[in-house]
């Protein structure tokens, strides 16, 4: 029970930075700061989905140490992923704009 509240709780405030991070990018004036608003959903959102899907599989007794390093890499590997494309993207915005 308790493991599904927090579960629940982690998916509403993910889904809360999703919203304001979509109202955010409508009214962005320009292509860098909506490609600097990114950062928000997928730093912040997408790993606490992710942690909340783990805290599931705990509360039902599903847990294992396999899935735990699996949620730890990939959260890893987005926030790397992330800084790089982040970089890159802006960079190729930023030569373009006049």
């Amino acid at each position: 029970m308790l493991y599904d509240v927090a579960a629940s709780l982690l998916i509403i405030v993910a889904s809360m930075f999703t919203l304001a991070t979509i109202i955010a990018l409508y009214r962005a004036p320009d292509a860098l700061t909506r490609a600097n608003l990114m950062g928000n959903t997928t730093s912040v959102a997408l790993p606490l989905i992710l942690i909340a899907s783990l805290i599931n599989d705990i509360g039902q007794g599903d847990f294992s140490v396999g899935n735990l390093i699996r949620v730890v890499l990939t959260i890893a590997g987005l926030l790397v992923i992330l800084a790089i494309g982040s970089f890159i993207m802006g960079r190729s915005l930023y030569e373009t704009e006049e």
